[in-house]
């Protein structure tokens, strides 16, 4: 006998919650380290770019965790054994 178990309401918000986060600390300590780079390379060490990018990182890891938790599914990928 196969018991299946339901997945409840709270796991697959523990489960979004999981993936927005790590997703938005991606994205923005990529976008950190582009305008770390960036001001590096092209503004004599200038704040500016490192800030920009830390605001663009962290908007689209905003924007993509609000489609998360719109959408239907858990937000995270399912892969079948």
């Amino acid at each position: 006998m196969s018991a299946v178990k339901k997945t409840t309401s709270e796991q697959l918000l523990n489960d979004k919650w999981d993936v927005v986060i790590s997703n938005t600390l991606v994205k923005t300590a990529l976008g950190f380290g582009f305008g770390v780079v960036t001001s590096v390379l092209f503004f004599k060490r200038r704040a500016f770019p490192v800030w920009l990018g830390i605001g663009f990182g962290a908007g689209r890891g905003y924007a993509e965790g609000d489609a998360i938790f719109r959408s239907g599914d858990a937000g995270v990928r399912i892969v079948n054994p």
